[in-house]
């Protein structure tokens, strides 16, 4: 009897320690997976303020365009 509850301690312990070291395996590439996207959440927050700049100088480009356009058939 004894011998079943040291065997039931061990395989315990073992499977406890198996699961710790997996854990810890899965939260680091947890964390690598967060932090590549965070990387690339703050690279599209970037582009996203850089777009309205970008329309408005197109808006701008395509008027002096329009300016020229109608100052050459004029």
């Amino acid at each position: 009897m004894m011998e079943s509850v040291v065997v039931a301690l061990i395989s315990g312990g073992l499977t406890l320690l198996g699961v710790l070291i997996s854990n810890d395996r899965k939260q680091a590439v947890t964390d690598a997976k967060l932090e590549e996207l965070t990387r690339e959440v703050r690279e599209h927050n970037h582009f996203a303020q850089r777009v309205p700049v970008l329309e408005e100088q197109m808006k701008v480009a395509n008027h002096r365009i329009g300016d020229l356009e109608a100052f050459h058939k004029g």
